[in-house]
């Protein structure tokens, strides 16, 4: 997450929380006003302040300096530095777990799975992702192919990761489709699906990691094959519908952990276990 140091600048502008994810996220957790949530990779706070807005006290962890240097001070958001196989909190200390889009930069997923439960305990957590391997093509690939393959190599799939958060944890996991819509504030990599425009502002760029860690002459062909064809029209014309669609799915998803047995039931399970074997 230390990229996030150099290209994370004036990622307030154009990465807004959207508010039909936050609404998700709020359903999925399913907390009273008042609960504590851990908002693991908070990035400048924008989901986290959201989330106090709204009436909860938020414990913000982002390992980049330059992104918690640009949140807004919010009332009931404390920050910390730290990051998901590292989080400054005591165990089973938070009443619910978010983290928007940020499973891709986890240096150790078996780790991060680890060190959130050990701070949920038996608590929910709700992850936001990408599995592209189960959403609609996406045009991207074509005039970007490095940069998409960037990302199919950084968020493993779904499956791999119920398993990674699941194993050992007596957790299970429900997936919930969450298709984008035409008007996403949250400006991503996928946000441009139905308006190519956006991808030749700089600035969006940069707040896109892929995009800001590519090889600039790979993005600037891209640009230049792209800038071509929606002036000659050959981009409207194979990819027009999409600018008159409501929403579009990309494959991103809410993954939502909730344990089956608490902390202290998987010791007692394992303490009975051993004692068996040794009994036996």
């Amino acid at each position: 997450m230390a990229r996030y140091d150099t290209i994370g600048i004036k990622y307030n502008k154009y990465r807004k929380a959207d508010n039909r994810i936050v609404f998700v996220l709020k359903d999925l957790l399913g907390l009273p006003e008042g609960s504590t949530i851990i908002d693991v990779g908070a990035g400048t706070g924008n989901y986290s302040n959201e989330f106090s807005m709204l009436g909860y006290k938020i414990k913000a962890i982002e390992p980049s300096k330059a992104m918690r240097e640009q949140a807004n001070p919010m009332p009931n958001v404390e920050w910390f530095s730290g990051s998901s196989e590292s989080i400054p909190l005591e165990n089973s200390s938070v009443d619910g777990l978010i983290s928007t889009l940020t499973v891709h930069h986890f240096s150790d997923l078996s780790a991060a799975a680890m060190e959130m439960w050990r701070v949920c305990g038996d608590s929910s957590m709700i992850l936001l992702t990408i599995d592209p391997r189960i959403g609609e093509p996406f045009w991207f690939h074509k005039y970007f192919p490095g940069i998409y393959k960037q990302l199919l190599d950084a968020f493993i799939p779904v499956e791999k990761l119920i398993s990674i958060f699941t194993l050992n944890f007596s957790a299970h996991a429900s997936v919930h489709k969450f298709p984008l819509p035409s008007d996403l504030t949250d400006m991503n990599m996928h946000a441009g699906w139905n308006r190519p425009e956006i991808y030749f502002d700089y600035e969006v760029r940069r707040g896109i990691s892929p995009f800001a860690l590519a090889d600039e002459a790979e993005v600037q062909n891209g640009l230049d094959q792209l800038w071509s064809d929606l002036k000659s029209g050959r981009w409207d014309k194979k990819y027009g519908y999409l600018r008159k669609k409501a929403s579009y799915d990309l494959g991103f998803i809410f993954v939502k952990f909730v344990r089956t047995i608490s902390p202290s039931g998987i010791a007692k399970a394992r303490r009975l276990s051993h004692a068996n074997i040794a009994s036996s």
